[in-house]
């Protein structure tokens, strides 16, 4: 059932008892499978697929929403599993939904409001991102895993299966536990996207220095300022725990 204001570019492809609401844009090579509900202020981009029983654009789970023509951008070639919802934003924080381009939201996960994913994330099974969460690149969002409110994910960061973070995650970092504690480097995510040695060198020595020299934050940032050879990587990982407003996983 497809709403006549509804706009669907080139080869979109809607299987059967699917339903897609007035305001929806969907781009071109879009499949949405059998049992899909898109509704709201909702764009998707090019490429995407949907599968069955997902809920995408419904009202945000959020007492303090007031029908506010809030809204979710869904960019390109990312994978929407069975049972995932997401949800538009709300005027608390900033009218707006987005996700970027090629990540893989796996069964049952859960984007609430203002919720804002960058490229190339996995989201496992049954993990819940609280409002307003940022995900940057390149991070994997282990099964079961709990993520608070206004929490931010730095880019190429790992959350391992069942953890709640409660804290922000540094880039490059591996959070684990109840709540969340840093456990050293993403090792085997750096080397998968093809991180020099060299770099990786690098950030193994600006983490010993932030994280286990008993050094003040803001003292550690400017040892490794100071003594780790600089990259863009590196002003990522300081930059990142310098401007965190929740504190970072220790």
């Amino acid at each position: 059932m497809v709403d006549g204001a509804a706009e669907l570019d080139q080869d979109v492809e809607i299987g059967p008892y699917s339903i897609i609401g007035a305001g929806v844009k969907i781009g071109k090579g879009t499949r949405i499978k059998s049992h899909v509900v898109i509704e709201g202020r909702t764009t998707l981009g090019e490429g995407n697929a949907v599968f069955q029983f997902a809920s995408v654009g419904s009202v945000p789970q959020d007492l303090k929403y007031k029908g506010e023509p809030s809204e979710l951008t869904i960019g390109n070639h990312n994978v929407i599993r069975e049972y995932v919802s997401l949800n538009p934003g709300t005027a608390g924080g900033g009218m707006a939904t987005r996700v970027g381009d090629h990540n893989l939201l796996m069964m049952c996960c859960h984007i609430a409001h203002d919720c804002i994913l960058g490229n190339r994330n996995i989201v496992a099974n049954g993990a819940t991102l609280g409002g307003h969460v940022v995900i940057e690149d390149d991070v994997i969002v282990g099964g079961l895993v709990g993520i608070h409110q206004f929490v931010k994910v730095g880019s190429g960061a790992i959350l391992g299966a069942g953890s709640m973070v409660s804290k922000d995650v540094p880039p490059f970092c591996n959070a684990t536990g109840d709540r969340a504690r840093l456990h050293g480097l993403n090792i085997e995510g750096l080397r998968r996207r093809g991180f020099e040695r060299r770099k990786i060198d690098a950030l193994r020595k600006a983490y010993r220095i932030i994280f286990k020299s008993k050094l003040k934050i803001k003292d550690a940032l400017e040892k490794v300022r100071q003594e780790v050879t600089p990259s863009s990587e590196i002003e990522s990982l300081v930059s990142f725990i310098a401007n965190s407003q929740r504190g970072v996983c220790r």
